[in-house]
């Protein structure tokens, strides 16, 4: 017989968040849950974030934060370029109608998220007071967005939130096929201009995974976003020479 989990600590508004350690284990019914409670204002989600801890829950439950052992995250120079995108992005750039922006365009990118349900999880996580809580925090300056456009439309995208050296990755939509594999693309071809060395993927899924995500200790997830949360954080700003860090550009035109 299982063992009951620890109770789950109910936090106040600008009460501190326990120990990651304390979040519940494989034997619990919500492995990596830590705490419910407290609000999603700016301070509360840049402390959580800087501790390897967000938000995550549906419609009808309160505040529940989650910080999973393993975390699924991206090397980003470990990730995986596949024939088939490599082609589609060669396409992309050939193209003078498609483009990638920087937060020209957030508040759409989330709400085109929400509009999607998570992997494996009925209707969507992103309920309007988190699309509230992080407009907010990207007018703080710590939420992004990454776009793909074709024909002056959005037509595929994800938002993240960045703290010094480290990004969060939250979520992805596409209105055309591949085109949030083309953000994620440029996510990854700007994070590694800006020697931004992981991304966090913070769950599993085999999409992820497809593109060389891999799960690593908690603890060695926390060791290196204590580290890289003090470098400056990153210029937000595209520029095309960062197409450079995935492909050389003698084989952009290359059939």
């Amino acid at each position: 017989m299982k063992k009951p989990p620890r109770p789950l600590p109910w936090l106040d508004a600008g009460e501190a968040f326990p120990p990651v350690s304390r979040a519940w284990g494989h034997d619990d019914p919500a492995p990596g849950l830590l705490a419910a409670g407290s609000t999603l204002d700016v301070a509360t989600l840049v402390q959580a974030y800087s501790l390897c801890i967000f938000p995550w829950y549906s419609e009808g439950q309160p505040t529940l934060w989650w910080s999973p052992n393993p975390r699924m995250v991206l090397q980003t120079q470990r990730f995986k370029l596949h024939r088939s995108l490599r082609k589609t992005l060669q396409h992309f750039l050939r193209n003078p109608a498609c483009e990638v922006r920087f937060d020209t365009a957030f508040f759409d990118v989330i709400n085109a998220c929400a509009s999607k349900p998570r992997d494996g999880q009925p209707g969507t996580w992103i309920l309007p007071e988190m699309i509230a809580a992080y407009c907010a925090l990207h007018a703080a300056g710590h939420a992004h967005s990454v776009e793909t456009w074709v024909d002056e439309k959005l037509v595929g995208g994800l938002y993240c939130v960045n703290l010094g050296g480290m990004v969060f990755g939250e979520s992805m939509f596409a209105h055309v096929t591949d085109a949030s594999k083309v953000a994620m693309c440029a996510l990854v071809a700007f994070s590694r201009a800006q020697d931004v060395t992981m991304i966090d993927c913070q769950q599993k899924t085999g999409h992820l995974a497809s593109l060389g995500a891999q799960e690593i200790s908690r603890d060695e997830f926390t060791a290196h976003v204590t580290q890289v949360m003090t470098r400056p954080a990153p210029t937000w700003q595209f520029e095309p020479v960062y197409w450079r860090e995935l492909m050389p550009f003698k084989t952009l035109n290359t059939p």
